[in-house]
């Protein structure tokens, strides 16, 4: 597999990496714990200022048309600076409004490729083990949406958000107004910082064009997947970075702790874990960004990214000692980021069940080279 990306997505890559390194420094991180907003306006104007807020918004509705892959360069970096702005649920949003129901949303697409306004998504519905637990009924002539959403991203300050919802026909994502009649918000603060809220519906008029097609719930599950990987993946990326810097300065016994043999094989562990995740996000990557079957890659990208989490995250606090829990020392916040993607992506055993489903259902895998897809490169 080639992991270079070309000059262009370098560029983003640079950007980026600047744009979130200037911004995020300890110091703000410490301030933004303090001053309980619920997220950095400041950078997501910023953001929006350079363009980033809209790469993977198709070009006629004023975006930029980039794939997942360029997407994957900005939240990398995003993640390694712990940046709390909506990136992912904001650019997703809109493009699968783009890709579904653009004809009636042409403007709300418009606006938040300008951003002008802000959009959220939850897909909580998918990995709960409980189910979504929204319900869309038709009543007569209406669509009624009824139930509960637990802790949607920025919910309380977005102009729109997309949700999973359980119809007879199935799965659906239902485009609702936090705002509209009969919906109430529950606002709270997520474990990373960010605000959050619980949306209650009581019986909210909806009206066809708020309900997307069946297949837009998978495409945008995927993509979720790899945004929510990328953003772990540079996460645990600077953890480790952090973390090395660390032992290397950290004495005991007259020598750096980062001498030591035990300390040596657990920063191994850390670094098999990042490199796993890595290379299965690259080809899920590549696989949505040329529009190929991406179910399995997108399970198995999940599990990694929880079990990168959970292991990065827990032994670069042990190597820490006891100032990895003093809250003004910066390495916690990497610990708190993990645990809430691993909450958002659902867990490494429900991800690894899911996974198991599908290969118990499915008898032939990409790296086989059997798939008509492969043959050009047998």
């Amino acid at each position: 597999m080639d992991f270079a990306l070309t000059d262009d997505q370098r560029a983003i890559a640079e950007m980026a990496d600047s744009v979130f390194r200037d911004y995020c420094t300890d110091d703000r991180m410490r301030a933004f714990d303090l001053d309980q907003q619920p997220f950095m306006g400041d950078l997501w104007a910023t953001c929006i200022d350079t363009g980033l807020h809209a790469l993977a918004i198709p070009e006629e509705f004023g975006g930029s048309a980039m794939g997942i892959l360029d997407l994957y360069c900005v939240l990398k970096a995003q993640g390694s600076g712990l940046a709390h702005v909506p990136l992912w649920q904001h650019q997703l949003a809109a493009a699968c409004l783009a890709r579904y129901a653009a004809g009636q949303h042409r403007e709300l697409i418009e606006q938040a490729a300008a951003g002008t306004n802000l959009l959220s998504v939850s897909l909580e519905g998918l990995t709960s083990s409980r189910g979504p637990g929204l319900q869309l009924v038709q009543t007569g002539e209406h669509l009624q949406l009824q139930g509960e959403a637990g802790a949607v991203v920025l919910a309380a300050q977005a102009d729109r958000v997309l949700l999973v919802a359980e119809s007879a026909e199935g799965l659906r994502l239902v485009l609702l107004d936090p705002r509209a009649e009969g919906v109430e918000l529950v606002e709270g603060v997520a474990n990373h910082g960010q605000a959050v809220a619980d949306i209650h519906c009581h019986n909210v008029l909806l009206d066809a064009a708020q309900v997307l097609p069946a297949e837009a719930v998978a495409w945008l599950d995927q993509r979720a997947t790899a945004a929510l990987a990328a953003l772990q993946l540079g996460v645990s990326d600077e953890q480790v970075r952090r973390t090395v810097e660390y032992i290397n300065q950290r004495e005991q016994f007259g020598r750096a702790i980062g001498t030591f043999q035990a300390v040596q094989m657990t920063m191994a562990d850390t670094y098999i874990a990042l490199e796993a995740l890595r290379s299965s996000l690259f080809q899920l990557c590549y696989r949505l960004d040329n529009d190929l079957p991406s179910d399995s890659e997108a399970l198995a990208t999940r599990y990694l990214a929880c079990e990168a989490a959970h292991l990065v995250g827990h032994k670069a606090q042990h190597v820490h000692g006891g100032i990895g829990v003093d809250l003004t020392y910066p390495i916690h916040r990497f610990l708190y980021w993990s645990r809430h993607l691993t909450t958002v992506l659902g867990g490494p055993a429900a991800n690894l069940e899911r996974l198991g489903d599908w290969l118990a259902n499915n008898d032939k895998l990409g790296w086989k080279y059997d798939l008509d897809e492969n043959q050009s490169i047998c």
